[in-house]
């Protein structure tokens, strides 16, 4: 993504973007205090600096720890809490742990959510903080999102799509902040990676883990390595197919992937997508 799209941005449309910014620092302005469930991602990012911007120590981060959650993305949250200055609790919230979640069912990122949302609750009331958000944003409301049941069910704020904000309006906001996750590619816990039904266990997930680091470590920069049985399916962007076409490439990373454990490896000809595993939920329904 390159700045040029945020600078020569029509001035109207930014008028319009400017007003719906106000409108968010209005919002947490008025909760008072707020406990961001914080993943270090573009959404949750944006929302956590602005939060802490209004409300100072009032605002705190909470970041769940899990096998389903890269250490990576974890040691990046934690140094934009450290830079900031922003009190972050890390709370274990192991999702295998709940009942029937590794069997994968379709309501799945409900049950997470559920228990991860009730342990961030905890955590707030621990700080005298009234409130919990989190970072869905106007995007999530067209995507099958049972988390977001287990948000309207326990009292979660949505202040992102409270304020109508978009994820290209949030990372164009993020870009004028300086944040640095502006272009951070698009990341979904560990467990999407499953089609419905299969079982999820920590070695799968870090099969996913370490097949997914690679690609990143290639320089790709938005991938998702789907996990089917023997399989994997590797979704990536544009660029990451141009990167994919080179022969030796290729041959190395199929190499890499049958170490991890993985016997056939193919790459998704449509490429990466939020969401794709739902499409078979579509198919079911038709």
């Amino acid at each position: 993504m390159s700045d040029l799209c945020f600078k020569q941005e029509n001035p109207i449309k930014h008028a319009s973007l400017q007003s719906k910014h106000e409108n968010l620092k209005r919002y947490l302005s008025e909760l008072k205090s707020v406990a961001v469930a914080f993943s270090g991602g573009v959404d949750s990012t944006f929302l956590l600096k602005t939060a802490h911007d209004e409300l100072g120590e009032r605002a705190i981060a909470v970041t769940a720890r899990s096998c389903s959650f890269p250490e990576r993305e974890l040691r990046e949250a934690q140094a934009f809490c450290e830079k900031e200055k922003i009190l972050h609790v890390i709370c274990d919230s192991e999702e295998l742990d709940i009942e029937g979640f590794a069997m994968n069912p379709t309501n799945r990122c409900y049950l997470c959510k559920n228990e991860l949302f009730a342990k961030i609750w905890a955590v707030a009331r621990e700080h005298d903080i009234d409130n919990v958000a989190e970072g869905s944003n106007m995007d999530d409301n067209g995507d099958y999102r049972p988390g977001l049941i287990a948000v309207q069910e326990q009292g979660v704020k949505s202040p992102l799509r409270h304020a109508e904000l978009s994820k290209v309006e949030i990372r164009s906001l993020s870009w004028e902040l300086g944040l640095p996750t502006w272009d951070k590619q698009s990341f979904a816990c560990l467990s999407s990676r499953f089609p419905y039904g299969e079982k999820i266990t920590p070695e799968r997930l870090g099969m996913v883990d370490r097949a997914e680091q690679l690609l990143l470590d290639l320089g790709l920069r938005q991938v998702r390595v789907r996990h089917h049985g023997e399989s994997a399916r590797i979704e990536t962007d544009e660029d990451g197919f141009g990167v994919l076409m080179d022969q030796g490439v290729r041959e190395t990373l199929y190499r890499q992937f049958r170490e991890i454990g993985f016997t056939y490896v193919s790459l998704d000809l449509l490429g990466y997508r939020t969401g794709s595993m739902n499409e078979t939920l579509a198919t079911e329904k038709n």
